[in-house]
């Protein structure tokens, strides 16, 4: 195969999103529902006792937490999803004999379920606004940070579609790491406000350093540094390519 193959990369691309787009409605109701929801219970009932954060109202201190709680819960199932599929339908083998290299095969896999945790961001985002003034300090990091959080868990959610053995195991990781992990990394509140000794323990979560991060973004301020920040995730993502590069390398439950 000589060049880059635009067409069958854009082929699984477009299948990928066409799911999306024939549950739209659902897809876009329930973000905009779930966040109404936490901004009455958490923004409403506990921002009436905490009034600011670090200096930000707490309603729009909890925003950052809110967008990545639903892009790694969505962007995870999607690109999981997506590949899991083909091999429980069987073209699997299609899709491996096709001329189209591992890196386009990622890349069209990957990029379709990032577009979709984004846009699914993007909406979440606009949802915040109906209920509270929602400041951002550095715009253009603010959509660089969620194009690489997006990329990296989907990543992760590519290695986890290829790792499942059934429809019941796609759900383990994500019910039982990811969404703690995330409650318990500062989406609604600062690890500051933590015993020093939790404090500690905090900054063991992986998801503190992308949360902190992405509320930098936001409010010029986080948990931690942005280098960390940006340091953690980079490292997960590398993980992540090496994961992918072995298991295209070794077939590594893709041919058996």
């Amino acid at each position: 195969m000589n060049g880059f193959n635009w067409a069958g990369v854009s082929a699984i691309y477009r299948f990928e999103l066409a799911r999306f787009r024939r549950t739209i409605l659902t897809s876009l109701a329930t973000p905009v529902i779930t966040t109404s929801l936490y901004f009455v219970v958490f923004g409403s009932a506990i921002g009436g006792r905490i009034n600011t954060v670090d200096g930000v109202p707490y309603g729009a201190f909890i925003v950052p937490g809110l967008m990545l709680l639903s892009m790694l819960t969505e962007g995870i199932g999607n690109a999981s999803f997506g590949i899991y599929l083909p091999k429980w339908s069987g073209t699997i083998y299609e899709l491996l004999s096709a001329p189209l290299s591992p890196f386009e095969t990622v890349l069209a896999y990957v990029g379709a379920a990032a577009t979709k945790s984004m846009i699914l961001g993007l909406v979440i985002f606009a949802t915040a606004h109906l209920f509270v003034a929602l400041p951002i300090a550095h715009p253009l990091y603010m959509i660089g940070f969620m194009a690489l959080t997006a990329v990296t868990f989907c990543l992760f959610g590519f290695v986890l579609g290829i790792w499942a053995n059934s429809f019941e195991q796609l759900q383990v990781i994500p019910l039982l790491v990811i969404t703690p992990l995330t409650f318990l990394g500062g989406t609604f509140y600062s690890i500051s406000m933590l015993p020093p000794a939790w404090q500690q323990i905090a900054l063991l979560n992986p998801i503190v350093y992308l949360i902190s991060g992405f509320r930098w973004t936001f409010f010029g301020r986080g948990d931690v540094s942005i280098g960390w920040s940006l340091g953690v995730t980079g490292v997960f993502l590398l993980l992540c390519l090496g994961a992918v590069a072995w298991i295209f390398r070794t077939g590594w439950r893709l041919k058996s």
